[in-house]
């Protein structure tokens, strides 16, 4: 492979020179000849967004570190997606659309500074850290308690509130005040085929860490994803309406959603009609996280063809994790994970919640509102220690169906709780609990279990099966 070394076109990896332009003349450069390989030597690179092209390996050598600028100048608005819909964001710093056959490899580091970005929540951190916090400039609202890092940020979301709320045309130039608001997603690849990222640590991202948006034949494998724990939007991996994707070997430990897997919110998702799809993820380690690994709560494309196997959980907020809720849509079938090892989960270790973010739930007719969970297997799974072991609760109007747990064994506080679901299976199921009952039971059909064990005696609510 044809390799250009950004050296050889004026880098300078002191890491206070901006390397923005010499960057991009490696890349043109290599571009214009077919493609190749985009070599980082060892060192510090001070660089803004760096633009991606079809037909190139960005190597990045052990050693090597890209640090992306903190001057919110350099990232242009731009229209894009997040959390599900189309939005105004700052320009991600590793960026790519409409590409095929690229890839990110090598031992280095991406490091996206993304404390001159994010907010950060008084109730995370310790009295010693929030004073130095402050002490280090930005401002803090007093009312919420949330430090920001500069006035524009934190009045960014009000002005962005109302602009979306305007009919008519979006004009980037209308959002200019509320730039540093609009976090950018460290790495976004939209739309792009044949990509591989291998090697690196992706670190310290402004919001989301590695988003993968409606992005086919993708491999991940040997990367370390790294945000601090209190880091607001600070999902490890996403991966958006794509399809054909394995995960493999990689290290997660973030603020947020360690691996999630969506496909576009309400409407707009229903819209866009891209299910994530054929995903295979294998030999992943997630250790603080929202949840180890994730489907939803953006699910309105639908999720199908998926597969976890031999990965560990530990410390993360839940551990397998299913979330949506009324207004979603969108159908998740055909889900198999298997041979999960997990500990100090501090709440559940098994959730399948089709109530996410609901306060006063308000039932509907069936329409293409209302999400759909099925054909979920749990197989082999371990848990040391949870806040409840299991949780399934399903809507009145669309119960939660053909969930098959086996050979699952949990030490928690609570038990399992399973409502508004029919077909439902327990094989081998062992809960060790500290507070009965062992199983509890609303609205649940054709339950069907053999070889249940538990520490305390199973106590059947209402509208159980054949226990």
């Amino acid at each position: 492979m044809k390799c250009w070394n950004v050296l050889e076109h004026g880098a300078i990896p002191d890491g206070r020179t901006k390397n923005t332009a010499a960057i991009a003349n490696a890349i043109e450069a290599c571009a214009s000849a077919g493609g190749g390989r985009v070599l980082f030597p060892p060192g510090q690179y001070l660089t803004g967004p760096i633009h991606l092209r079809s037909n190139i390996d960005l190597h990045v050598e052990r050693g090597a570190t890209i640090l992306f600028s903190r001057d919110y100048e350099d990232y242009p608005l731009v229209h894009t997606n997040y959390e599900g819909e189309e939005a105004v964001r700052a320009i991600s710093p590793l960026w790519g659309q409409e590409l095929t056959n690229i890839s990110i490899t090598g031992d280095g580091t991406f490091d996206g500074q993304g404390e001159a970005w994010r907010p950060v929540k008084k109730f995370k951190m310790t009295e010693k850290e929030w004073k130095q916090l402050v002490a280090s400039g930005g401002v803090v609202d007093e009312e919420y308690g949330i430090w920001w890092p500069t006035k524009a940020a934190m009045e960014g979301r009000e002005l962005v509130q109302a602009l979306r709320q305007k009919n008519g045309p979006v004009n980037l130039e209308d959002y200019l005040p509320a730039r540093d608001y609009l976090r950018p997603n460290m790495v976004k690849l939209t739309n792009c085929r044949q990509v591989l990222l291998d090697g690196p640590t992706f670190r310290n991202s402004a919001a989301w860490n590695v988003h993968l948006l409606m992005c086919e034949q993708v491999t991940v494998r040997n990367v370390t994803i790294i945000n601090p724990w209190y880091a607001a939007n600070g999902d490890a991996l996403d991966i958006e309406s794509c399809r054909n994707v394995t995960v493999s070997d990689s290290h997660f430990d973030c603020g947020d959603d360690g691996i999630c897997i969506k496909s576009g919110r309400d409407e707009a998702g229903r819209r866009r009609g891209r299910p994530s799809e054929n995903i295979a993820i294998t030999n992943c380690v997630v250790l603080r996280a929202h949840g180890g690994v994730t489907i939803g709560s953006e699910m309105s494309g639908g999720v199908r063809n998926i597969a976890v196997t031999n990965c560990i959980f530990d410390g993360t907020d839940i551990g397998i994790r299913f979330k949506t809720t009324r207004g979603r849509g969108g159908v998740v079938d055909n889900i198999e994970m298997s041979n999960i090892a997990m500990r100090n989960i501090r709440h559940e270790a098994i959730s399948l919640n089709m109530y996410y973010f609901v306060r006063d739930p308000q039932p509907e007719p069936v329409s293409e509102r209302t999400p759909c969970f099925r054909g979920i297997s749990l197989r082999n799974i371990t848990c040391q220690g949870a806040g409840r072991a299991i949780e399934i609760r399903g809507l009145p109007e669309m119960p939660i169906e053909r969930i098959v747990l086996q050979n699952i064994d949990i030490s928690a506080r609570r038990g399992a709780l399973i409502a508004d679901a029919r077909d439902v299976r327990l094989e081998g199921v062992r809960l060790a609990v500290e507070e009965s009952p062992v199983l509890e039971c609303h609205n649940v059909s054709n339950l069907c279990t053999s070889d249940l064990g538990g520490s305390c005696p199973v106590e059947q609510v209402s509208d159980c099966g054949n226990l």
